[in-house]
Parts: structure tokens; C-alpha cells; sequence
């Protein structure tokens, strides 16, 4: 992959995009609400900069955090539709089948009243607990062969109706506790976003573009470690497969950070995996944290291009490694898809597909 060496986008340009981002940080849902904070440069004094980064930074991390929980709540919660979909489609086949074979008995118990006497398909039809009355017969040898099949069918399908039902059940109360915690996720993220950019809009615009100018330049030399070319190595990819995903990865550069997108105009950290290795051909899971677990853990020594990096204890964040020491990745809000040094944040496994 003839990509080991780039002119990394000038900083101007960079900064240029962000601004532009920072300026459109309503489209975002991010808001100038949220409660107090305190005056990051003391009392009736100028916010310091540093003070502000430090905690919008710490914001961004934990709405992340909560962003990839929303994530998970979104995957969860179209698993659960699809799963309860289906019971219900089956509770709803077992409940004709029932009704039919129950038909088919009633044909017959009609009959055999009108010959002289109600027998023993008529009494299990009008039993409360139909297999309980076959387990307490003596014996089906008054039933036609026939007869004792379907009766056997009956409570064989009751109960298996029964079960799904009860599955069905099971599943909605799932489903309506998945919508609770995906709610509760995305408050969270408003939240945090909601003071995030409260503290910023303290710095004034000015201040504002200085703080963006400042973390791309530092994102820049993290990745070219001063200089201004980026060296990415001459280890091969680990496959075509993660050579097409990584191409795809780095085509988006530039793209913004939204929470839960997952491209093709924007993306979170996770959903920019989910995109890129989608273009490779393979379905990763959503979330950070599942992707952590898609593939074969491999070293950080002997990380190949295309590989996942995935960052922190919990596992909150993912990039995709590109050689020499760099991963791409989207960072958070504000921040545009980049290359950036791997050391920039504690790793915590690398995953080979």
C-alpha cells in the first residue's frame, strides 16, 4: 500500500474545518443550557484556557463513554424487534394450528354426541388442563387411533404455545427496559455535551478558534512527531481485507465526529470502524467494546496496518491502525477525523480481522 509517507493537511486548513464545526456545534444537539459550572479562571476572571480544555476534554471523554452505551442500547434494542417480531409471528401460527386441530376434535365430539354419548375427545376438549387429563387416563384404547394423535398434538402445541408466549413476553419487558437505558444514554450525552460547550462559548470566539487551532496542531505533531510529514512505516497491511478498510478509513479524513454516526458524512469512533471495514466486505459489531472482541488480539508491538486499537480500561474509544506509530480515528466533537499518535491514549488491546 504505496502510503508510507504524506504531506499531512496544513494546520490552517485544519483549522479552518474545525472552527467551521465548532461554529455548527447546534447541529450536534449540543446547547449553551446545562447547569453551573464554576468560573475555570477564578472568581470574575478571565476563563484560562487550559482550565477549559482540560474539563471540556474530560466532558467529551464521558460523553463518549455514554455515547458508546447508546450504541450498544440502539443494537440491543433492534436485536430484541426482530427477536419478539418473530415470537409473535410464531405465537401467532401455533394459536391457528391449535384452534385447528381443536376444530377437527369438536367435528369429531359432535358427532359421537349425536351418536348416543360424549367421549373422550368431547371430555378433553372441555377440560381445563387437556394434557392433565391425558396423563390421568387409564388408557387411550376407547380413542381411535386418530383420535389419540391429535389429542396428543393438542397439548404437545398448547404447551409449546404456551412457551412462546411466555418468551414473548419475556422479551417485550427486555425491549421496553432497552428503550429506558437508550434514553437514559442519550441525556447523559446532551448533558455533558450541553456544559462542554457552555465552557467553550465562556472563551468567547476568539478563544473558542484558538482552542481548536491549539489541538490540531498538537494532534498534527503527535502524528508526524514534529516534523511535517507523516511516516507510516513500511509494514504491510495484515490483509486486503484491512488494506480496503484502512483506504477507507483514510479516504474520510476531514469527515466530523458525531455521536452514534456511523458514516458516510460523519462518525464516532466506533461507527468509523464499522463504516470503513464495511467497505472491506466485513460486518463488525457496533460498539467499541464489541469490537474489541471481533478478532484475534495480536501485541502493540505487532500491530499491522488495518488492525483496530482499541483505547482505555472500558474500552470506550477505537481507531484503526496505520502504520508507524498512527491511528486514525474520530476523536470527538469539534475534532474531525485525523490521523494521531497511538500513544496519545492508553491502549488496551489491538484486534487483527
Amino acid at each position: 500500500m504505496a502510503m508510507h509517507r504524506h504531506q499531512v493537511p496544513g494546520v490552517h486548513t485544519l483549522v479552518r474545518a474545525l472552527v467551521l464545526t465548532a461554529a455548527a456545534s447546534t447541529a450536534l444537539g449540543v446547547t449553551a443550557g446545562g447547569s453551573a459550572l464554576a468560573s475555570p479562571g477564578g472568581p470574575g476572571g478571565p476563563p484560562e484556557k487550559k482550565d477549559v480544555k482540560a474539563q471540556v476534554d474530560r466532558l467529551y471523554d464521558e460523553a463518549e463513554q455514554a455515547s458508546e452505551k447508546y450504541n450498544a442500547a440502539q443494537e440491543y434494542q433492534r436485536r430484541l424487534q426482530a427477536e419478539t417480531g418473530s415470537l409473535q409471528e410464531q405465537v401467532a401460527l401455533a394459536q391457528n394450528e391449535v384452534n385447528q386441530l381443536r376444530g377437527e376434535l369438536a367435528t369429531v365430539a359432535g358427532a359421537q354426541y349425536r351418536a348416543g354419548g360424549i367421549g373422550p375427545a368431547a371430555q378433553l376438549m372441555l377440560a381445563s388442563d387437556p394434557a392433565g387429563y391425558l396423563s390421568r387416563a387409564r388408557s387411550l384404547d376407547q380413542v381411535a387411533e386418530r383420535q389419540s394423535e391429535t389429542l396428543h398434538d393438542v397439548a404437545d402445541r398448547q404447551r409449546r404455545l404456551d412457551q412462546r408466549r411466555a418468551e414473548a413476553t419475556g422479551k417485550l419487558s427486555e425491549l421496553e427496559e432497552a428503550r429506558r437505558a437508550l434514553a437514559d444514554n442519550k441525556q447523559q450525552i446532551q448533558d455533558r455535551l450541553a456544559k462542554a460547550q457552555k465552557l467553550l462559548n465562556s472563551l468567547g470566539a476568539t478563544g473558542r478558534a484558538r482552542l481548536v487551532a491549539q489541538d490540531a496542531r498538537e494532534a498534527e505533531q503527535r502524528a508526524t512527531r514534529g516534523t511535517d510529514r507523516l511516516d507510516l512505516g513500511t509494514a504491510p497491511p495484515a490483509s486486503d481485507r484491512a488494506a480496503a478498510a484502512l483506504a477507507a478509513a483514510v479516504a474520510r479524513i476531514g469527515s466530523p465526529y458525531v455521536y452514534g454516526a456511523s458514516g458516510p458524512g460523519a462518525f464516532d469512533c466506533s461507527g468509523l470502524m464499522y463504516w470503513s471495514w464495511r467497505q472491506a466486505g466485513v460486518t463488525l459489531p457496533r460498539t467499541s467494546q464489541g469490537q474489541a472482541y471481533a478478532g484475534r488480539r495480536v501485541a502493540l508491538s505487532d500491530a499491522q496496518p488495518g488492525d483496530l486499537v482499541i483505547f482505555y480500561g472500558d474500552r470506550h474509544h477505537v481507531g484503526m491502525y496505520a502504520g508507524g506509530g498512527v491511528v486514525v480515528h474520530a476523536p470527538y466533537p469539534g475534532a474531525r477525523v485525523r490521523y494521531e499518535s497511538v500513544s496519545a491514549m492508553p491502549v488496551t488491546g489491538v484486534v487483527r480481522l
